[in-house]
């Protein structure tokens, strides 16, 4: 595939039509661009043999409307546009690129150039895994599809932060750790009755294998339980309530709280307070650069 520049356009396109028969003609910065002067320039490039038409928003420039009325308009108004496919390049500078390839697919554009993660130049490219889930959820609408298997997208999202050092930020669309994780307490009880009511697409869609409920201080009563019962621990309501007063002074103070402290609150509800186990009643570290150093440490037997 070649990437040819408006620099004696005819000349070009008959020089690469010579080796390969699928010719893509990029047209830099076309957001910008006035439509009719593009429109002439894409009719002479098709011409020339290109076989793929790219309309660049190179700097992020464009809204959803503006850029899906400007494919429109090369639809309507370049004669030979049916010899063609036009392509998308979305940049994410004003967080449109997403939008803009999907309103350019709804105007007639058949072909979007996308990146894993949304990586690209400055603020990045349309994700791949935005535009694919967007038309699967909403083909309702957009019957549109693509041959990419949506159950692989988490796999290839992980091996591109890995292999280019880059990570996910944790609240980005479709493949962030927080995307399928609920914490809100009203959510978490609407997930545990049915999945649908906060989620519109299933973690397994994507290559997850379940929903998390993440345990915070805005977890509820049900959340909890449900998470003691997959760590395989069923307690009796007043049981549950003691753990729960002690989670959410725990939650108070930590951000998460994880399976290993969930399990610390359970056994420290359910010890014996007669047992011969240590407890740790205070500790104190004193250490300078000069001088003694002071140690104390007080147990309970």
């Amino acid at each position: 595939m070649f990437h040819l520049f408006l620099l004696e356009e005819k000349k070009f396109g008959l020089f690469a039509k010579k080796y390969v028969e699928d010719v893509e003609f990029y047209a830099e910065d076309a957001g910008r661009t006035d439509n009719e002067f593009l429109a002439r320039v894409v009719e002479k490039m098709i011409q020339a043999g290109a076989t793929i038409i790219n309309i660049p928003d190179t700097t992020g420039y464009c809204l959803p409307h503006q850029y899906g009325e400007k494919i429109a308009y090369l639809m309507n108004n370049v004669p030979n546009i049916d010899k063609a496919i036009l392509s998308t390049h979305c940049h994410n500078d004003l967080g449109m690129a997403t939008a803009n390839s999907l309103a350019a697919v709804d105007a007639g554009a058949r072909q979007i150039e996308c990146t894993i993660n949304g990586l690209g130049e400055r603020a990045g490219n349309t994700a791949l895994e935005e535009v694919v889930m967007a038309m699967k959820v909403r083909n309702d609408i957009m019957p549109y599809r693509t041959q990419i298997d949506s159950t692989k997208i988490m796999a290839i999202s992980r091996r591109v932060a890995t292999v280019s050092g880059f990570a996910v930020q944790f609240n980005k669309a479709i493949v962030g750790k927080n995307a399928f994780a609920h914490e809100s307490g009203i959510h978490q009880d609407g997930m545990l009755k049915n999945a649908e009511t906060f989620e519109i697409m299933r973690p397994e869609d994507v290559g997850l294998s379940e929903t998390n409920l993440v345990m915070g201080k805005h977890s509820g009563r049900a959340a909890l339980r449900s998470k003691l019962k997959d760590l395989g621990i069923d307690l009796a309501d007043n049981q549950l309530n003691d753990v729960f007063v002690r989670f959410k002074d725990l939650a108070d103070r930590k951000k998460e709280v994880f399976d290993e402290d969930l399990l610390a609150l359970v056994r420290a509800d359910t010890a014996d307070e007669q047992s011969d186990h240590l407890n740790l009643k205070s500790l104190r570290v004193v250490c300078g650069t000069e001088g003694p150093q002071e140690a104390s440490l007080e147990l309970s037997i």
